[in-house]
């Protein structure tokens, strides 16, 4: 059986000037990288303004387990599933970090024969985002300190010579790590400042992951340049010695900032296995952040097939990435979903309804490769969990089975009966991974007909109401929590970022994206329990509160064998080992 990889590079692919002509896009649109990878530019949006958007679909999963759900396979199936049968389609999803790409979860371009391609490309630098995204995270990080610096050994007099006025940063305060795309738990905490006092004030800091940085959460909330002019300038750092919140406006940075985003702001597009449209672009955490691509990429796709289909993927379950998808970016991009597509496949439900531990680089315990109905019954609360979740927005659910070749007829028709009954408008096999657009037909015609259906999409909370409120909204409506424990932290979090105009964002919880509850070892769908928050933070440039449940990681670290121990090339110069 040939690997993700080597079917990618056993593909023909077309030139990105043929796949961008037939969308309608002539070369003093793009700007190339490459025959097959392209920029588009943004004033294609002014041009195509008046046209009508297509039909919008999200693609989620039930809770992640590591048996796999197939999410991202789903998404371009699906994409290619709507091609085969003679639809218009453009796909958007995110770029992966190469953080997970040489850590555990190796490649992020989908799977099989339900790619994105050129899949290298994909999964390491594509055009540079991630560089520019870390480029202006760090610049800012720089700015900090040298102010800091500066502030000490000079004047109030000889700031003003130079245009400045005294910020008096706390440096207690500061909550703007450095960045940097690659898994290093070594620098989670570091000292900074060492050697002369030219070197800087001494502090604690540490490295986060650049795509958990906010100016990704921006990069994919942002709707044009100036829009993330203004985001990136309102980026809140910490506060001075008076506790009054010090921005990167302040520090004088936001403007540069933004000349090293211009190009990364455009998506980037490649083409699936089967030829269709893709665009590549943002690539915030979804526990951490968002989880979803940009908004400008929806905006742009939508008018490039407006009597068709754009398909995109929300991270982690519905729970997670889904729920910020609809409550966070949805607000911001005033574009309304037409249906929702949960992923799941039979053995991971049946870890939900407590199978075997799984341990990566073992066998598979036998209950996940025979059939097993008492098991599967069990799990299936949490499915029936997440389309409750996404039907509490309004709108229509389709599942999607993602088969593996031990899945029996029995399985398959629990699935689609349980689905049926919980309110999916259907639950259908999808083979995309084996067989591409042609296996994901059937799934396709069914997202087609929920399209059609009416929706009454509507936000699970209003931005007016007290901060606690919406995130008990969440913890009950959403994970289904009893109430929320907040600690003395993050009352205090509360009562200052109501004191300061914050209580108007979304919120963007940041929890395990493993369990429905904050808690990854609780699978299938936990009960009788409190959320606990202890801490609650603000990304207001890119527009959201963040409450912590519990702790949160934003600096990955290696397993003892990482995937990139794999990764070479062969006597001819081609890559080899990458997924």
């Amino acid at each position: 059986m040939l690997s993700d990889l080597e079917i990618a590079q056993a593909a023909k692919l077309r030139p990105i000037l043929e796949i961008a002509e037939e969308l309608g896009l002539g070369e003093d649109d793009l700007d190339l990288y490459g025959k097959y990878k392209a920029k588009v530019h943004l004033d294609v949006l002014e041009r195509l303004k008046d046209r009508p958007n297509g039909k919008y679909i999200d693609v989620t999963a039930i809770t992640p387990t590591p048996l796999g759900e197939g999410k991202t396979v789903t998404t371009i199936g699906v994409s290619q599933g709507l091609n085969y049968i003679g639809k218009k389609v453009f796909t958007v999803i995110r770029q992966p970090s190469q953080g997970p790409t040489f850590g555990i979860k190796g490649g992020a371009a989908g799977g099989g024969y339900s790619q994105i391609v050129p899949m290298e490309d994909f999964n390491l630098h594509l055009t540079g985002d991630i560089h520019a995204v870390g480029a202006a995270h760090n610049l800012l990080a720089a700015a900090i300190d040298a102010r800091i610096m500066h502030e000490d050994w000079q004047t109030d007099e000889q700031l003003a010579k130079r245009g400045l006025t005294r910020l008096d940063i706390d440096p207690y305060s500061i909550t703007w790590n450095r960045v940097v795309d690659v898994n290093d738990r070594a620098l989670r905490n570091v000292i900074i400042g060492l050697g002369t006092k030219w070197d800087g004030r001494p502090r604690q800091s540490g490295f986060d992951i650049t795509v958990a940085s906010e100016v990704m959460a921006i990069l994919a909330l942002t709707t044009d340049l100036f829009d993330l002019r203004k985001r990136l300038g309102r980026i809140v750092i910490g506060t001075d010695k008076k506790r009054n919140p010090v921005t990167a406006e302040d520090l004088g940075v936001a403007g540069a900032m933004t000349v090293l985003m211009k190009e990364a702001l455009m998506p980037n597009l490649m083409q699936t296995l089967e030829h269709s449209p893709a665009f590549v672009h943002a690539g915030p955490f979804a526990n951490i952040a968002h989880g979803n691509s940009s908004i400008i990429a929806d905006m742009i796709g939508l008018k490039l097939v407006s009597d068709g289909y754009l398909v995109t993927e929300s991270g982690f379950g519905a729970d997670c990435g889904m729920e910020k998808f609809f409550d966070i970016k949805c607000r911001y991009s005033g574009l309304i979903p037409n249906c929702v597509v949960i992923v799941a496949s039979i053995r991971a439900l049946k870890m939900h309804g407590g199978g075997p531990r799984v341990v990566a680089g073992r066998p598979l315990d036998p209950a996940y490769e025979e059939e097993n109905l008492d098991l599967l019954r069990k799990g299936l609360a949490n499915l029936e969990a997440n389309i409750k979740i996404a039907l509490g927005f309004g709108v229509p659910v389709v599942v999607a089975i993602n088969k593996f070749t031990t899945d029996t007829e029995a399985e398959i028709e629990m699935v689609r009966e349980a689905a049926v009954a919980a309110g999916a408008e259907d639950a259908v096999v999808s083979e995309v991974w084996a067989k591409g657009g042609e296996g994901g037909a059937a799934l396709a015609e069914a997202v087609v007909k929920a399209c059609e259906k009416p929706s009454d999409f509507k936000f699970l909370y209003p931005l007016d109401i007290p901060i606690k409120e919406k995130i008990e909204t969440i913890a009950t409506k959403v994970y289904g929590a009893d109430g929320v424990d907040y600690s003395a932290a993050a009352e205090a979090k509360i009562n200052l970022y109501t004191k300061l105009g914050y209580d108007k964002l979304p919120i963007n919880m940041a929890k395990t994206h493993l369990s429905l509850s904050h808690d990854p070892n609780w699978k299938g769908v936990p009960k009788n329990y409190n959320l606990p928050i202890p801490d609650v933070r603000a990304s207001v440039g890119a527009g959201f509160l963040y409450p912590l449940c519990g702790e949160m990681r934003t600096m990955p670290g290696l397993p003892s064998r990482p995937v990139f121990m794999n990764v070479d090339i062969d006597e001819e110069g081609k890559t080899v080992g990458l997924f």
